[in-house]
């Protein structure tokens, strides 16, 4: 067992959550979903009062870079390169993160910036294979993606994380965090949005084989890879019903 996982079975005292996930299980369950947004978002929108969620999701993370001088409105700069994990069919690609890219040719001669995507179901990566902003598309899982960055190519600018670091171990998302820290260029940020628990402990669901960490175990996370938490915020306005509220979702940005 790695030094990671001793650290979190210590924190626990039992089984970690995490020990249960299975691979093949949320690879099975997000390919029973359909490609579209109400799919990314576990049907969500469809809800009375929830079909909004999205746009509110896109605008509480366009205002969270926003505090880091990233953006797309005058005064604030754009990215010359951009990783998205777990893209899915692309709602945050083509909601967010391309309107954040350089538009033409930068100091540097290298053309319009890029947002490469990584995402292990192919159907859903179908849409985004060609569209403009899109760079590289890595058919795979977090767990197996490796940063490509060529002679002369642009390290990335931003990294953005959302809704799927559930489906990794702790060990796994620490890899993985280390990994984005080597490719992430000098003044470089990595933000991790997700989903967390009330009580502060982590829960295991069986139906997608994921995680919701507590945020004690984010921490944990964020310290064993190398990173600093520069700023963390809940994002604000999503709709709630006397019978359903949504998980409280944070925002992370990370700095080695």
């Amino acid at each position: 067992m790695s030094d990671a996982n001793n650290v979190f079975s210590q924190l626990s005292g039992s089984t970690p959550a995490d020990a249960s996930i299975s691979k093949e299980h949320g690879l099975a369950y997000w390919e029973s979903v359909s490609a579209d947004e109400n799919g990314m978002l576990g049907g969500i929108p469809t809800f009375a009062g929830f079909a909004n969620t999205s746009k509110i999701d896109l605008q509480g993370s366009r205002n969270f870079l926003a505090k880091f001088g990233i953006g797309s409105k005058p005064g604030l700069r754009r990215c010359k390169r951009i990783l998205e994990g777990g893209a899915g069919v692309g709602r945050i690609t083509e909601g967010l993160l391309t309107e954040l890219l350089v538009v033409d040719e930068n100091e540097d001669g290298k053309g319009p910036g890029k947002v490469d995507v990584v995402e292990p179901i192919a159907k859903f990566t179908a849409k985004l294979q060609g569209e403009k902003g899109v760079g590289k598309v890595y058919v795979m899982g977090l767990e197996e993606w490796v940063p490509e960055i060529g002679e002369g190519e642009n390290k990335y600018d931003l990294v953005w994380t959302q809704w799927c670091v559930g489906h990794l171990t702790d060990e796994q998302l620490v890899a993985y965090l280390q990994r984005c820290k080597s490719a992430l260029a000098e003044d470089g940020l990595i933000v991790i949005k997700e989903n967390t628990t009330v009580l502060g402990n982590d829960e295991f669901d069986k139906e997608d084989s994921s995680v919701t960490r507590g945020e004690a175990t984010f921490q944990k996370v964020f310290q064993k890879a190398g990173l600093k938490v520069v700023k963390a915020e809940f994002q604000k306005g999503f709709p709630q019903t006397r019978t359903m509220k949504l998980l409280p979702v944070r925002m992370y940005a990370l700095k080695p």
